[in-house]
């Protein structure tokens, strides 16, 4: 059947005179800090440590990356201390020193480690290169506790911490040690980010040349000028995967409130309505360029430019279906409920089919009246769309609307993400056109909040929860979203609660809820 486009319905130019009418005091990202973020002006202090000629499996790079980083951070204004070929004692010292600094500073810290790194029963250790590993029990005595170090870290009592870890390689060590891939997945500590070279649960190549894969291009991305840094690590991420042919998936968790940028602007202003507007109508014509494309240059090219972007997400979800197209046998982050670090990694799983059938009731919150019961029954499936009640419907694969049964359709969104995990955030923003035919722009942040059990009437799931904050811009109107999501049981969400303002006047309230649910096949 032939299914109308949504994407259509609004052009850039219509859209950008919405967005620059809609004169608001709130801005984009205003729920995730201030752009004028203060952490630019606060000391830097960082501790390197590369750690290359271990006894038993000697590395190649780390102390090269190292040595690296620690130049180029100095150059950035970082205080840098940094420890090549480090036996236990020294490494702890050094951060036991780091600690005192931060606690002194009050500022920006940044760890680095390269070298051996392995977990045992989902604990994680960094190796020091005296270590002499025979037996399990060696491993607390002889290695740096990744859990402890970011507790002794966390009590400095300083604003934000990043903590890099080039460190996910094969155990090399013999005995009866007995230890999963790379290191184990953890969730970032409040302000902090945690990176590691690869996904939780796989290993990272040393390199071949002066630098390992995934320093090689931290290297080059955090010289890029005015690059905020949740920016550098993605295009880190996209960069170190496409050069291992999806192997190497760099990885990150993040609980940052503001910005930081390893090279700040000289200045940074808010931006106007109309700048706001003009920077989207740019972003919208690259993302419509990408994903038409049937190659993956186009889209490539537009999560480098906009690695946050508002249509990143969709990107990522592109990008995945072309790679794979070509061959691309991509790593798997290796996740696991017994885990007591972390609340885990939940995938939206994209394979819908005909004659899925799913049942949603909903009731106003205020007066908690029952509404209308929706049915949402498949009757087909694109390439990137699902269909549903014979066109009534219809979604992109991650959920979101497109065409609603009244007629309002929706430029493309991402109000649903492809991943969740614990302090995961992100932006959309879209056109809506309503069945009256009147038009408008919805711009929301969102962030993943938390994971809880609820039940409904389809039964009881494990949940992410996120919230979504922002404003239907021409109308003046305040909106905020509650939804949960249970990505390994369901590919729709489980409720949502969705509050619409203006002024302190709610004008509206209402939650969906699932009645049931069943899976074709």
């Amino acid at each position: 059947m032939n299914v109308p486009d949504p994407r259509r319905r609004l052009t850039l130019q219509r859209l950008s005179a919405l967005s620059a009418a809609a004169l608001l005091p709130w801005r984009p990202g205003a729920a995730f800090g201030s752009a004028a973020s203060t952490l630019n002006a606060l000391p830097r202090t960082a501790l390197v440590i590369g750690n290359s000629r271990y006894k038993e499996a000697p590395l190649r790079n780390p102390a090269n990356d190292a040595a690296a980083i620690g130049d180029h951070l100095r150059k950035m204004g970082f205080s840098v201390t940094a420890q090549l070929d480090t036996g236990r004692a020294a490494m702890e010292g050094a951060i036991r020193s780091y600690g005192e600094q931060l606690a002194k500073s009050k500022g920006v810290g940044l760890f680095y480690f390269a070298g051996h790194g392995l977990q045992v029963n989902w604990r994680n250790f960094l190796v020091p290169v005296d270590a002499a590993l025979d037996r399990a029990d060696d491993i607390p005595r002889q290695t740096v506790d990744l859990a402890a170090l970011l507790g002794g870290i966390g009590k400095a009592g300083n604003p934000m911490n990043i903590v890099i870890l080039d460190a996910c390689r094969d155990n090399p060590f013999g005995g009866d040690i007995k230890s999963g891939k790379g290191l184990s997945q953890m969730d970032a500590p409040i302000g902090t980010l945690l990176a590691y070279a690869t996904a939780p649960g796989n290993v990272a190549s040393d390199g071949s040349g002066a630098n390992g894969l995934y320093t090689e291009n931290l290297l080059r991305e955090i010289g890029t000028p005015e690059a905020k840094i949740e920016d550098v690590f993605k295009r880190v991420r996209l960069a170190v995967r496409r050069a291992s042919q999806g192997q190497q998936i760099p990885w990150e968790s993040t609980s940052l409130e503001d910005d930081f940028y390893f090279l700040p602007p000289a200045s940074i202003k808010k931006l106007s309505e109309e700048e706001l507007a003009r920077q989207f109508a740019e972003e919208a014509a690259a993302w419509e360029q990408a994903q038409q494309a049937q190659q993956v240059a186009p889209v490539e090219a537009y999560l480098r430019r906009f690695p946050s972007g508002r249509f990143s997400e969709l990107a990522l979800v592109r990008l995945d279906r072309l790679l794979a197209k070509e061959g691309e046998q991509k790593v798997k982050l290796v996740n696991a409920a017994a885990n007591p670090f972390t609340l885990g990694t939940g995938v939206i799983d994209l394979n819908y089919r005909v004659g899925d059938r799913y049942v949603f009731r909903t009731q106003d919150l205020l007066t908690k009246v029952e509404g209308r019961q929706l049915v949402n029954a498949v009757s087909e499936v694109t390439e990137d769309r699902v269909i549903y009640n014979n066109g009534a419907l219809v979604t992109d694969l991650l959920g979101n609307v497109l065409k609603r049964p009244d007629g309002t359709t929706f430029g493309p969104s991402q109000f649903f993400a492809r991943e969740y995990s614990l302090g995961k955030k992100w932006t959309t923003r879209y056109a809506i056109r309503f069945s009256d035919g009147s038009e408008d722009v919805i711009e929301l942040d969102i962030r993943v909040i938390g994971r809880e059990t609820i039940t409904v009437p389809a039964g009881t799931f494990e949940c992410f929860v996120v919230e979504a904050n922002g404003w239907t811009l021409g109308r003046g109107q305040s909106n905020h979203w509650k939804y949960w999501v249970a990505p390994d049981k369901l590919n729709r969400l489980v409720a949502m609660d969705v509050w619409w303002r203006r002024g302190n006047r709610i004008n509206r309230s209402e939650r969906q809820e699932l009645v049931s649910y069943a899976r074709a096949g």
